[in-house]
């Protein structure tokens, strides 16, 4: 039996692979052709030294030198003596160029689908020609029909080969006058895929999830996970726009609290008189209360100046219990 591995790496690189069972994670690796730096092979050096994201593994012998008590408590790995017990995702803390690992897959695939939600937000829905790996809320690039330009969007769903992006659009950008304008079902699409560091890393306590704007998607695809995967964590979105006509995919969401633990607050920035919901900004909303009871994994994509406005909150909170995971999207202005 086979488990399907992950490696991240910090330029934002995944390799997908297949171990064995009772396989040596290093001996898998280096027979799918990615070199990871390693010396003793003998679990005393640390060179070949990750940690686990997720996923379930025991390691033969690690000597005390290599990795401490307290690094063995954050789930860090030898690879020379690592075993994997499920499908599971390992981070390294350096590029993957240092593997002489590939970039990322080329890949192309056809529109099935385009919705305008709002003025400001479509939905983009795209069939591979093939089955795409990745990791629940990382990105690709994608090509432009008709131009020489590339944009970046998160997938908002789990690995397949039906993919869902949501789109920003912009008064005259390239990728959103493509979607107003000229997108079809049936265009032909390429991409690069995967792509980042932001995403679903091991559950093991309640979940905050945070976005601003088309940041719902990277989040939508770990919710996907999450109900896919079982969760027994609670779990809290928080969801801003500027106004109604913004939120999207509400169905969806609401579908959430069937399967999961799960509470959904959504704000408003610049809501209409008549909207008889939360307004102002995400940290005005906080429940500083159920944050402060317990440590929690927060996750935020988003536009920069959100992201930094929770940083500041957290640090402003001293919630030193809350780990904090993000993505800053820099919109493109053409």
């Amino acid at each position: 039996m086979n488990h399907k591995v992950a490696f991240s790496f910090a330029d934002g690189k995944t390799l997908f692979f297949p171990v064995g069972a009772h396989e040596i994670l290093l001996d898998a690796a280096l027979r799918n052709g990615i070199k990871i730096p390693l010396d003793c092979r003998e679990g005393v050096c640390g060179t070949c030294q990750g940690r686990c994201e997720s996923g379930e593994y025991t390691q033969d012998y690690v000597d005390e030198e290599a990795l401490s008590g307290l690094d063995l408590q954050q789930r860090k790995m030898l690879s020379c003596q690592t075993r994997v017990q499920s499908d599971a995702t390992f981070y390294f803390d350096f590029d993957s160029s240092l593997c002489n690992a590939p970039g990322p897959v080329q890949l192309q695939g056809t529109v099935s689908a385009v919705q305008l939600v709002s003025a400001s937000t479509a939905i983009l829905q795209v069939q591979l020609d093939a089955s795409l790996d990745f990791l629940p809320g990382q990105y690709a690039r994608l090509s432009v029909p008709g131009t020489d330009s590339w944009r970046s969007y998160s997938f908002a769903n789990r690995p397949g080969n039906q993919l869902q992006f949501l789109v920003r659009l912009l008064p005259d950008g390239v990728m959103s006058n493509y979607l107003r304008e000229r997108c079809q079902v049936g265009d032909r699409l390429l991409m690069e895929a995967p792509l980042g560091a932001f995403y679903l890393r091991h559950v093991t306590k309640p979940l905050v999830l945070v976005a601003g704007g088309t940041g719902l998607s990277a989040l939508l695809g770990m919710l996907d996970e999450l109900v896919a995967s079982g969760c027994d964590q609670p779990v809290h979105l928080y969801y801003g726009v500027r106004g109604a006509e913004d939120l999207c995919e509400a169905e969806r969401i609401d579908q959430y609290a069937s399967t999961l633990d799960f509470r959904y607050t959504e704000v408003l920035s610049n809501p209409s008189p008549a909207w008889p919901g939360k307004r102002g900004y995400l940290t005005e909303h906080f429940d500083l209360a159920e944050l402060r009871d317990r440590s929690a994994d927060m996750y935020v994509c988003g536009p920069p100046p959100m992201v930094e406005s929770i940083q500041q909150w957290l640090a402003d909170q001293a919630l030193d219990g809350v780990q904090l995971y993000y993505e800053k999207f820099t919109q493109s202005n053409i």
